[in-house]
């Protein structure tokens, strides 16, 4: 009896230890109603997980720069997108679409990017 209560507690601590990293993910607070298209510079391209983030320098309509955070999901996801490390780099200039924060905050969950070429580059599959 004791054998099988030991048994039982080791593989429900099993299923709580294999579930705690879903917990741990989060969604971004993003208003979803609304593409957002930003068109600016590359200051900065992160190819790191959990999430590949760049920063723009975006001229807004009074002509002042304003700095945006742009962010992406996993490499392995953009990868298969067809992104790499050397995808982006700083002085591109390219226009980026996605979800702004719901807050105001610049900061854009990425959903395609336009490169200076006119090439479209996806992050979920979009074709």
């Amino acid at each position: 009896m004791i054998n099988r209560r030991l048994a039982l507690a080791f593989a429900v601590a099993g299923v709580i230890a294999a579930a705690t990293p879903l917990f741990a993910h989060h969604s971004w607070p993003v208003d979803s109603r609304k593409l957002v298209t930003v068109r600016g510079t590359v200051t900065a391209y992160n190819w790191t997980n959990p999430h590949v983030m760049f920063n723009l320098d975006v001229k807004n309509d009074k002509g002042a720069i304003e700095k945006w955070n742009v962010g992406g999901p996993a490499t392995n996801r953009m990868a298969a997108n067809g992104w790499t490390a050397s995808t982006l780099k700083p002085g591109d200039v390219l226009t980026a679409i996605g979800y702004q924060f719901s807050d105001g905050q610049p900061i854009l969950r990425l959903e395609k990017v336009t490169l200076a070429d006119g090439k479209d580059m996806y992050l979920y599959g979009h074709r």
